[in-house]
């Protein structure tokens, strides 16, 4: 009895540090979530204040957008041709090939062309910013413009934000043609499948309310990872390290949360639908 005392305690003391460390960590992301949600908050606010920057929106539309078109078009094109052959191979199965351009045309809109869209702009762009703004951070840049007076959220984080939401649904639109021209020669043209009865079937099941909440998604999408990637650098600390680490932080949780937000509005557009009886 004597010996069993102390590996008792033992355990004790391990449940009670993983309580407490669960509860930290559970507090902490709260805590930041919280005060991303208002930073994004504040940035986007000031956007409508004196002096307007659409100069500096026009700029960061350019590189998150025009420096974005070659690799979603790269990338749209083989995500067509990859996911159009995998269907294709299931849906030979059940003689159903026929099937495969409304499948395809349905899974790239709704789901794949915002999700792929939004992880490879947050990675490409949202890195970028993270990664900007933290060495400004880091070199005092950001402090010396508040000293001349320049309120650092509305020059430098409004303009990103806005940039984010107008530029994800024309890239998401983007990928969702290239994916579809992918898809149609591959089935087309090496698979043979009659090139009438593809656009017949995804004509008549595709509808302009599918492409639209891709769309939807992507503007979200598109503010969430501007947001959470320019927080993380503009409250970088820690020299060159912390630019990379914030950088870092900032493409992880961007990606992560794009993934877990998707389910949640795919639900909340369902729910949509079967209330105000769309598609019904």
């Amino acid at each position: 009895m004597s010996m069993s005392r102390p590996i008792i305690q033992k355990i004790a003391g391990g449940i009670d540090r993983v309580y407490y460390f669960l509860k930290d960590s559970t507090l902490g992301f709260i805590a930041e979530i919280g005060r991303i949600s208002v930073f994004g908050y504040e940035s986007t606010v000031l956007l409508f204040a004196k002096p307007y920057r659409f100069a500096e929106i026009i700029k960061h539309l350019e590189f998150i957008g025009n420096q974005s078109v070659g690799i979603i078009t790269l990338t749209s094109i083989f995500t067509g041709l990859a996911l159009s052959f995998q269907v294709y191979l299931g849906f030979k199965l059940v003689n159903a090939v026929n099937l495969v351009g409304p499948t395809v045309a349905l899974g790239i809109s709704r789901e794949l062309g915002p999700v792929l869209t939004g992880l490879i702009v947050a990675a490409r762009a949202g890195g970028a910013m993270a990664a900007r703004l933290g060495t400004m951070r880091v070199n005092e840049q950001l402090d010396a413009l508040d000293v001349m007076g320049v309120n650092t959220k509305q020059y430098l984080i409004a303009p990103r934000i806005v940039a984010a939401v107008i530029t994800m649904p024309l890239l998401t639109a983007l990928f969702d043609f290239m994916a579809m021209v992918g898809s149609w020669f591959l089935c087309t043209k090496l698979l043979y499948l009659d090139h009438a009865v593809f656009m017949e079937k995804i004509r008549s099941t595709l509808e302009f309310r599918h492409i639209a909440e891709g769309l939807v998604k992507a503007a979200i999408f598109g503010f969430i990872f501007a947001v959470i990637c320019t927080y993380k650098g503009f409250n970088t600390s820690g020299g060159a390290k912390g630019v990379g680490e914030a950088t870092n932080k900032g493409v992880v949780v961007s990606m992560v949360c794009i993934i877990i937000l998707d389910y949640f509005l795919m639900n909340l557009i369902r729910i949509f639908y079967l209330v105000t009886g769309i598609g019904s």
